[in-house]
């Protein structure tokens, strides 16, 4: 798949795009080689544990169990970070729908990382899960060291050089990004909408060109596509620089900003509340950040993902690179769901001729009757 190529490329590019939904979790401290609980509240009967320490015996918490055995792995503490939560709650439900057990192991960095992947390649479980592309390279080492033991890789896929036991898995954005722009396109009262957007590259335009797209799809009055980058040292973590790039988009009169820029985004939502436009978020649900601006959110939904992955690898039908959108459950938006959009505190909630809009559109891009095209794919 042509899009494989860019994850790799753009990996360095993406980091709180991916791994930081939620953002909080780098500010968790933890020892070096000690996970820290999670945090989450699912009821499981699967714990977050530390790698085991040396001379333990890792398999001991599989012994007994007659289902599959699974370790997930994280970059970061889990804390608040509501996408490796999401990782670890989908790891731990697909064991559960196995009758087999699974473990998490939470790195702070680098080499506790090493240490965690190491730990779970002792314990040979069915499965090693890793997420986003901050354990690509030591997936490819790994993986290659143990052709044995098979890997999943969440959100990212090495360039070249996969092992025949790596599995891949990303996401198709750009599916939801075109449901939010027909909220867009609905709500807007200046027909001028746009983006605020961490880099002018292909990757990211499955955000920012998906979106004006949907509104087009039900509004051709709209004025022309604005977007705006954030670039800079760090476009993912500029809030200030964010902020004033949305400011001026409210000055020109755009009403509806989607925010495309990771911790970013926080900008965004402060200048929405402050000029009064509405807004659009990623990854996970921001809507509690600023419950009257921010219209609904480009979900990435990790734990269908994985689940996804889990069952394609037990069933021997994976491939090296699978692709989740939204007839997966891979990707979404808080409108598609009755349940979490009742709680979610985001505006569409409050539009439910715009929601059942939005689900009807998602029907019939998983039927295939209406086609987001992808800015990365053709790309190449």
């Amino acid at each position: 798949m042509r899009g494989k190529r860019w994850w790799a490329l753009l990996a360095a590019l993406t980091l709180l795009l991916a791994a930081c939904g939620g953002g909080s979790s780098e500010e968790t401290s933890a020892p070096e080689t000690t996970a820290a609980p999670s945090g989450t509240e699912e009821d499981t009967s699967t714990e977050t544990t530390a790698a085991p320490a040396e001379g333990e015996d890792e398999g001991a918490e599989a012994e007994g169990g007659e289902g599959p055995h699974f370790i997930y792995i994280t970059p970061n503490p889990i804390g608040e970070n509501e996408f490796l939560q999401m990782g670890e709650t989908g790891t731990q439900a697909a064991a559960e729908r196995l009758g087999g057990t699974a473990e998490t192991f939470e790195s702070t960095d680098p080499s506790s990382s090493r240490a965690n992947i190491e730990a779970a390649v002792e314990a040979a479980p069915d499965i090693i899960v890793l997420t986003t592309f901050q354990l690509t390279d030591m997936a490819v080492e790994f993986a290659s060291a143990n052709p044995d033991q098979k890997f999943i890789l969440i959100d990212d896929c090495p360039p070249e050089g996969q092992p025949e036991n790596l599995y891949c898995v990303g996401f198709r954005e750009h599916e939801g990004a075109y449901l939010l722009g027909i909220m867009a396109g609905n709500l807007t009262e200046t027909n001028k909408i746009g983006s605020v957007v961490a880099l002018d590259i292909p990757f990211f335009h499955r955000w920012s060109d998906s979106f004006y797209l949907g509104a087009q799809s039900v509004n051709p009055d709209l004025e022309p596509d604005t977007q705006v980058f954030i670039g800079g040292d760090n476009p993912f973590a500029d809030p200030a620089r964010a902020k004033e790039q949305a400011l001026s988009l409210a000055a020109q009169g755009l009403d509806q900003i989607f925010s495309v820029g990771a911790a970013s985004d926080m900008g965004v939502f402060e200048a929405a509340q402050e000029q009064g436009f509405m807004t659009y978020g990623t990854d996970v649900n921001n809507c509690p950040v600023a419950p009257e601006y921010i219209v609904d959110n480009n979900l990435k939904l990790v734990d269908n993902a994985v689940q996804t992955a889990i069952d394609l690898v037990m069933s021997g039908e994976a491939t090296p690179f699978t692709s989740v959108g939204l007839a997966e459950g891979g990707v979404g938006v808080m409108a598609l769901d009755d349940e979490r959009l009742a709680d979610s505190q985001c505006l569409v909630a409050q539009h439910p001729d715009i929601v059942e809009q939005v689900r009807e559109a998602a029907e019939g891009i998983i039927s295939g009757e209406i086609e987001v095209p992808d800015p990365l794919a053709a790309a190449g």
